[in-house]
């Protein structure tokens, strides 16, 4: 294949970003398989992120097989893979970072009208057919439903896989709360390591032997030459300005998509996949919904294959059977193996919508409404573990979840994280491999001061928080609260109770840190979050768990 590194990409204010091009050796015009991110097209894999790069040739020992791995950039496509079946592939800097010059803000309007200008800039090259499509994960999922809300005109196809959507609602905010620990580590560890003229990287280019981040700036000239990324997520806390303009107009969108997300994601990696899928405006649109790490599925062989026929029908134009696939298919995962399922719909058709009340009093979740009950734990505790009976036949439940709760708090606010958990018949807990962690079955949160739903944009099976004003709680007196859980996917096998735990803190497998935690001094001060919470039950007052169970 031809390799073109460093190449000159126009945009409409004058900027140049930098792109390496890989490209077959053909005089036919072909499509465009294309990126744009943070992460430095000129980092290796295995230098940028060498834990996951071990990891996953450990759980997959031939995953590159029929590639040198030279090009392997992370969550980026292998060009080995994807020219000798006659596509381009393009990774450019965003502007900022890599061999792009510029202000570093990233995900910002700016970044996003590069990209459009990028887009159109390849798809008017004659060694390109037209057609651009663009794949890639996390940041480069999130930037594809951005810029596809803008309708470059040579836009043929998108792929944005285990990606967020919403900034506020998927990723900074769980709930109204900070989540702090994975922007911290991101910006530092992933980004501004890769921050253009950043003389101190440890990042080579393999190739050249020379820093991926071009010609060193001064560190003062660097810190100006970059947004406070940190302090801007402080300052912003409600769901303001900042995060309208860099949320997608997801109606906008018409170019055929298929969305990929990760039942283990939740913090980042999963409820931005599905709610891309139901609010995009395209008429082609497919969900597909997988287990295992997050570096894990995008290069493995079934994922490259449904990548790469995808890509064949929309950017190629080739009649290969795409078009009858079914729009939802999901991975459905079991203590032991994993299954499949395949529908038209989302939620899934069929779905039997089963409601579980809290019962306070005896701790469980059972079928009737609980007697006048009232039950306190220490908000920064462990909580309280509502439990189900034994389940007497293998039951499956797949698709959104959600909870109604009515408490009172000893201060002003509460801070609520449920845990849907499965639970062995020996009491112990059954574990999934997630996208950045061990998870549970599925996670909620909200903040009670952010209790505000919007009607018109709210389902039975997901509450739609405002997030645009706070309305603190009245110590001691009642409120109800709506609370939204992050879809999931559970076969509970004959013998295993599911337990719901309530609690003001993250949950936390015993001996595992956790990765994305809400614990910003900032933002949880224990005077407020630190009080008790009590969960009331009885007449007038709904406690409940909103399960979406299959019957074959």
């Amino acid at each position: 294949m031809i390799v073109e590194k460093d190449v000159a990409i126009p945009v409409n204010d004058g900027h140049v970003l930098r792109g390496n091009l890989y490209r077959p050796r053909t005089d036919q015009p072909v499509p465009v398989v294309m990126t744009q991110g943070v992460y430095g097209k000129d980092v290796h894999f295995a230098d940028g992120y060498t834990a996951q790069w071990e990891k996953l040739h450990k759980l997959h020992p031939d995953i590159f097989a029929g590639s040198s791995g030279q090009y392997l950039r992370w969550e980026l496509v292998d060009p080995e893979r994807w020219v000798p079946q006659g596509f381009a592939v393009l990774a450019v800097d965003a502007r900022g970072t890599g061999k792009s010059p510029g202000f570093l803000d990233p995900m910002s309007p700016r970044e996003i009208q590069d990209y459009h200008d990028a887009i159109e800039w390849a798809g008017s090259q004659p060694w390109c057919n037209g057609r651009v499509g663009l794949l890639g994960i996390s940041y480069l999922a999130h930037t594809q439903w951005r810029v596809a809300a803008l309708r470059p005109r040579h836009l043929a196809a998108i792929v944005p896989w285990e990606g967020f959507v919403d900034p506020y609602r998927d990723r900074t905010h769980h709930g109204g709360m900070l989540s702090n620990t994975f922007t911290t580590n991101w910006l530092e560890r992933q980004v501004l390591v890769n921050q253009h003229g950043n003389g101190e990287t440890r990042h080579r280019d393999r190739a050249t032997g020379q820093p991926t981040t071009g010609t060193p700036l001064s560190p003062e000239l660097l810190a100006a030459n970059r947004v406070d990324y940190g302090g801007t997520i402080l300052r912003h806390t409600l769901d303001d300005a900042y995060y309208a303009e860099r949320r997608p107009a997801l109606s906008r969108i018409e170019v055929p998509l298929l969305s990929s997300g990760n039942w283990g994601g939740p913090g980042v990696h999963l409820r931005g996949n599905v709610e891309g899928f139901v609010q995009a405006g395209s008429r082609q649109k497919w969900l597909s919904m997988h287990i295992g790490t997050h570096f894990e599925s995008f290069y493995l062989p079934d994922g490259v294959a449904m990548q790469m026929r995808f890509m064949d029908r929309f950017l190629k134009g080739l009649d290969n059977g795409w078009d009858s696939e079914k729009r939802v298919q999901v991975v459905v995962r079991r203590v032991e193996g994993a299954g499949s399922r395949a529908d038209d719909e989302w939620p899934l058709s069929g779905t039997r919508w089963t409601t579980l009340h809290l019962d306070a009093a005896a701790l469980a979740l059972g079928d009737e409404p609980a007697d006048a009950t009232a039950k306190t734990f220490e908000a920064l505790g462990p909580g309280l573990d509502f439990a189900t009976p034994a389940f007497d036949r293998e039951t499956e439940f797949t698709g959104p979840l959600a909870a109604r709760l009515t408490i009172a708090s000893s201060t002003s606010d509460a801070d609520l994280f449920l845990t849907l958990r499965l639970m062995d018949p020996r009491g112990a807990e059954v574990i999934f491999a997630g996208a950045h962690e061990p998870t549970p079955v599925a996670r909620g949160w909200l903040r009670a001061s952010h209790r505000a739903t919007d009607p018109d944009k709210s389902l039975p099976w997901r509450p739609w928080h405002r997030h645009s004003a706070r309305d603190p709680l009245v110590p001691g007196e009642a409120v109800t609260l709506d609370i939204e859980i992050w879809p999931t996917s559970i076969v509970v096998p004959k013998g295993y109770r599911l337990v719901l735990t309530v609690a003001g803190r993250d949950y936390e497998i015993p001996g595992t840190p956790g990765r994305i935690l809400h614990n910003h001094p900032a933002d949880r001060d224990p005077a407020t979050y630190g009080g008790t919470t009590t969960i009331l039950t009885g007449p007038g007052r709904e406690n409940w768990l909103l399960l979406p169970r299959i019957d074959d």
